[in-house]
């Protein structure tokens, strides 16, 4: 982190735009940078500039038989997730037919393409450094409308994808496309390495009233980031806290979550994404039974965070019981885990979103 993380404290969470510095930020489903490019829509919710160099991100959807082709980032750990519909992947000499909540995470130098199946599919794809989404920005064309259009069939050439990919570290190989297997890929592997992951699958770890579950470790991305699906019953706010060394993303998958943004109180619903650069002061609760979200946190520091304050578990649901793993906060301080409690947990306000 480069910025002044006390700067931020104050800051209040900009609302329906990206911003060109990291600073807090809120976007609505579907809010965004829009670009089409191939007949697939791409929403950018999270660009390098505005995270400090860390990561970028993007909602890819389009209908049935859009394409996204071959390609390998020669630098960038990638993780996508399915949101909506389903979609055929072909991710080296492997290929899956993913649906909601599925996932997967593509090292670097490895190819990937993807096919859409149902006729409404939108995937989240997040990277890390970050950059590469400058590849939509210099293919694509800038639309204001927030659904596909429809339209299949590349419109882009292979010399024009070349030369826009080559500066970034983009290529596109021409690879065979195997069969589909039908797989249940319910194991993080060990180190950095291409893999599936079905819904409800991986490292689970249970508390009082949440179940979270590793989507990736920092082992598998190279520290660059770790991801963690929370899903849980309705909440109370944890204490309020900051970082001074990486930075969390929220994403409401399906129920209600609030999020305390520096003094702000923030709704999300489903699609709803918020950005909280380190210095953020910040806590969330859930508003609604059976709420899943999605953490996206970069670099890896905070990953014991969740094995110290969970159990490993076997349910696939969470439990309905009372907190009784909760931590002391002052246990949580004195760990290394980047993590400063600045309070108690807030009263419940008028609220941004939602």
């Amino acid at each position: 982190m480069t910025h002044d993380v006390e700067a931020v404290h104050d800051l209040a969470p900009v609302v329906d735009r990206l911003p060109g510095e990291p600073v807090p930020y809120y976007l609505a489903s579907g809010e965004g940078r829009r670009y089409e490019l191939d007949g697939v829509l791409w929403t950018v919710i999270a660009r390098a500039a505005a995270t400090g160099g860390l990561f970028d991100a993007a909602y890819v959807s389009g209908g049935r038989g859009a394409e996204v082709p071959w390609h390998a980032h020669a630098v960038e750990q990638r993780s996508f997730y399915v949101f909506d519909g389903s979609v055929q992947v072909w991710l080296g000499e492997r290929s899956r037919v993913l649906t909601r909540g599925d996932s997967l995470h593509v090292p670097p130098g490895r190819p990937l393409a993807l096919r859409m199946l149902a006729h409404v599919t939108r995937l989240l794809t997040w990277a890390a450094p970050g950059g590469s989404l400058e590849l939509v920005e210099r293919l694509g064309t800038p639309v204001r409308r927030h659904v596909h259009s429809g339209r299949t069939g590349a419109t882009t050439s292979a010399p024009q994808r070349a030369d826009a990919g080559a500066p970034l570290g983009i290529t596109f190989p021409d690879a065979a496309r195997a069969d589909a297997l039908d797989e249940w890929d319910a194991e993080l592997p060990q180190g950095v390495r291409p893999y599936f992951l079905r819904l409800g699958e991986g490292d689970r770890r249970e508390t009082g009233e949440s179940l979270n579950t590793y989507l990736t470790r920092g082992a598998n991305t190279g520290g660059r980031y770790f991801a963690i699906d929370t899903l849980g019953s309705r909440s109370e706010y944890f204490v309020r806290h900051f970082h001074r060394l990486h930075t969390e993303n929220f994403l409401c998958v399906s129920g209600r979550v609030r999020l305390h943004v520096n003094g702000r109180e923030v709704l999300l619903t489903e699609g709803d994404f918020v950005h909280a650069p380190a210095g953020t002061i910040h806590t969330f609760a859930f508003e609604a039974h059976n709420t899943r979200m999605l953490g996206i946190l970069t670099p890896d520091v905070f990953e014991p965070f969740f094995d110290l304050t969970g159990r490993p578990t076997d349910l696939h649901v969470h439990p309905e019981l009372p907190a009784d793993l909760a931590v002391d906060p002052a246990r949580l301080a004195a760990t290394d885990l980047d993590l400063v409690v600045v309070g108690p947990p807030p009263e419940r306000g008028r609220t941004i979103g939602g």
